[in-house]
């Protein structure tokens, strides 16, 4: 994996290159990346849905976050990244079912990892009461969700901690979780804002 080529861009998201996603990820380049927030709407409440990252994982293990996301390779286009939606989470969709939130900046520094991403971002949102879920087990370890309310309140600061819901998990000795800011992957300033009222402005809320 991280030897897969990526294309690079600057700042502007001008494209100037490809190289190996280790090297573009140890130097901080710029590269495209496809997201995917999956949002039940049950009964007029929606109820925002996040991964939680496999135990196994290289970087931020068990920590929460994108329904489903992934890189875009060199070689594909952003319709081509909805294929993360079901090697990650097993769920079948096409390019129809999304609803664009358009390309966001978003950049996650840690040491000796600097993830500068030109997200292109999209919103699911589904009523459908029965979605069945199969997680790719090296990947994902869990399926959890909290109303977006909740989750907005935790990003505005309003409220320190919120329930994760669990909607389908490889480790079944938890039914609900409660998490901090601290138990989410560190998306760069901005980003979750821009999600979130991305999503009210779908739903009117």
């Amino acid at each position: 994996m991280e030897q897969e080529s990526l294309s690079i861009f600057d700042e502007n998201h001008q494209k100037t290159g490809k190289n190996t996603r280790a090297f573009i990820h140890q130097h901080g380049l710029w590269h495209e990346t496809f997201h995917c927030w999956f949002v039940h709407n049950k009964n007029g409440v929606p109820y925002l849905y996040f991964q939680q990252r496999s135990e196994v994982k290289k970087d931020f293990p068990n920590l929460f976050d994108i329904t489903a996301a992934g890189h875009i390779l060199a070689t594909e286009t952003v319709n081509d990244g909805i294929r993360e939606v079901k090697e990650e989470i097993g769920v079948n969709l096409n390019k129809e079912d999304l609803q664009s939130v358009g390309i966001i900046k978003d950049s996650i520094l840690q040491e000796g990892f600097i993830d500068n991403e030109f997200a292109h971002t999209f919103i699911y949102i589904f009523e459908n009461e029965n979605l069945t879920f199969h997680l790719q087990k090296e990947e994902v370890s869990g399926i959890f969700s909290a109303p977006l309310l909740e989750v907005i309140k935790l990003y505005d600061k309003t409220i320190d901690q919120i329930s994760l819901k669990c909607v389908t998990s490889n480790n079944s000795d938890f039914n609900e979780v409660d998490v901090t800011l601290q138990d989410f992957v560190p998306h760069g300033f901005g980003y979750m804002n821009q999600v979130l009222n991305a999503i009210r402005q779908r739903i009117d809320i």
